[in-house]
Formats: C-alpha cells, sequence, structure tokens
C-alpha cells in the first residue's frame, strides 16, 4: 500500500506524520518503507537516523547538438514545450535548466544532429532504521527541475508492504510527481485560514489526479472549524485530529520522534495506521 502524505503549504506537519506513521507500522511489524521526495529540504532522516548503506548520484539527460550535421530546420525549438532547446538557423541553444529530459528534440531531428548526453542533477541516500527501509532524495544546490530526483526515489523504492512517500508542500510538479500511484494521499493542514486555503488547492490537485484521499488535522485545537465544515461538506474523510503539545514540538526540536516521546501520541498515530491500512482491506 503506497502512502502519500502531503500538504498544500508547509509547515502542517507533513513529515512529522509521516516519520511517526513509518515508525509505528514498523514496530506493529509491517514491512515499512520511506521515501523522503521533499528533494530541495528533506528533513525526514533527522528523526529516523538511519544507517546509510548507499549513495548513488542522479543524471538527468539533455540534448546535445552537432552542428556540422544540423541543417536548421527548427523542428527541435518547434516542439520543445519549455524552450530549452532553440534554433535560429544553424545556431542551436541548448539551456540544461529548463530541460525536462523527454527525448522530443531527438525523435523529430532528421539529421540525427542531436544526441543524448547526462549531467548529474542530484543524489539518493538508501539507508535502515531499525526495521524501516529508507531513500532520500536530495536536489543540486542550483539545480531547479526536482522531478527527475523524485522519480529516482520512487524508482529506488524497496519491496514492503506499507510505502510512505513523504512530498513537499504545495500544488505544483514536484508534489503531482511524487502523490502520482498513490493509493491514498493524505493531506496534513491545520485549522486556520491559511491552512483552509492551501487544503481546497492540495485537494484540486489530488481530485484532478483522481486519486483518494483523506485529511489530518494538526493543532486541531487551535483555529476554527471551518477546515472540518469544508471537509464534511466536500465528504472528505479526517481520519485524524492531532492537538497542539508544547512536549511535541520540544522532542521535535531535539529530533525526537513524538510517538516515541509520548505514550498518548503513540495510541493517536496507532489508531492513525489502523485506519489507513482498513482503507486499504489491510489489517494494522
Amino acid at each position: 500500500m503506497k502512502i502519500a502524505v502531503s500538504s498544500g503549504k508547509g509547515g502542517t506537519g507533513k513529515t512529522t506524520v509521516a516519520t511517526n506513521l513509518a515508525i509505528t507500522a514498523s514496530e506493529q511489524g509491517i514491512r515499512t518503507a520511506y521515501l523522503d521526495c521533499d528533494v530541495e529540504e528533506p528533513n525526514g532522516f533527522l528523526f529516523l537516523k538511519p544507517d546509510i548503506a548507499e549513495s548513488r548520484q542522479v543524471n538527468v539527460s539533455v540534448p546535445r547538438v552537432d552542428l556540422d550535421k544540423c541543417v536548421g530546420c527548427g523542428q527541435c525549438g518547434r516542439i520543445c514545450q519549455y524552450s530549452a532547446i532553440v534554433s535560429m538557423n544553424k545556431q542551436v541553444l541548448v539551456f540544461d535548466e529548463l530541460c525536462h529530459g523527454c527525448g522530443g528534440c531527438m525523435l523529430v531531428c532528421k539529421a540525427g544532429a542531436i544526441t543524448e548526453s547526462f549531467i548529474p542533477t542530484g543524489r539518493l541516500d538508501l539507508g535502515r532504521s531499525s526495521q524501516i527501509e529508507c531513500v532520500q532524495g536530495l536536489l543540486d544546490i542550483g539545480r531547479a527541475m526536482s522531478p527527475p530526483v523524485i522519480r529516482a526515489v520512487k524508482d529506488a523504492a524497496p519491496d514492503a508492504e506499507l510505502l510512505i512517500i513523504d512530498s513537499p508542500p504545495g500544488t505544483s510538479c514536484p508534489v503531482i510527481e511524487s502523490v502520482r500511484g498513490a493509493d491514498l494521499v493524505l493531506l496534513v493542514t491545520e485549522p486556520t485560514p491559511f491552512g483552509l486555503n492551501d487544503l481546497k488547492l492540495a485537494v484540486d490537485m489530488v481530485n484532478a489526479l483522481k486519486l483518494p484521499l483523506a485529511v489530518v488535522i494538526n493543532r486541531s485545537d487551535i483555529g476554527n472549524d471551518e477546515t472540518r465544515m469544508f471537509c464534511h461538506n466536500q465528504n472528505i474523510d479526517i481520519l485524524c485530529e492531532i492537538p497542539f503539545d508544547r512536549r511535541v514540538a520540544e522532542a521535535y526540536s531535539r529530533g525526537v520522534p513524538a510517538c516515541r516521546a509520548l505514550s498518548e501520541q503513540g495510541r493517536v498515530y496507532a489508531d492513525l495506521l489502523k485506519k489507513i491500512m482498513s482503507r486499504g482491506g489491510a489489517n494494522a
């Protein structure tokens, strides 16, 4: 079962929920894997503290043009939707930072002037934290395209009964790449006007992808009831409400998972896990 933990905005507690779920599942004997797809700022490993067994470089495909073979037809520039390759007569400019690596320019080049090259764009770290298999992606500084690194993280996913994907915040391309193919998207929000606004955007995104979704309300005893009313009106299940607790923040600052720091938090995540697994037809 693949669970993508996402949020419309940063700071709602997405990584807290994802890592505590992974720990809770593994302690119940469920073969669990944790994928940190928030490759621009991964921090799940701060809590899981895995022993890194392997690091891999992630490369992205970019075109290289042989101007001696180029006939100046301009087909490569016309097919590129991202202006990563621009043809002006027989002068062809390639902007590596804009390339999505689709290979379309190579397919339409009848002269065979375009070949595939690879440049580094990030890194994968693979390890193990107790019984949890862990994979983390890290985008290289200065690179703007995170989806290739996210795809590499998901491709490196180990075999597991429960796969927890910690996605980036927001609703842009990196988030879509992270949640794609999930059996359930768990949206973590907070009951504030900002939280509700971004939750609505995230719900629209998940609905557009036709994926099942549910909500976790973090810091549930602050703000107002508008988030609950929205979920009720949209027939969205609220699987869990987690009240604010200063002790959780203190444990967080030390890199200690809430489910291990406080027994009541352990029960919260055990109940959340049971509800998630029941939706997938499994028993926790």
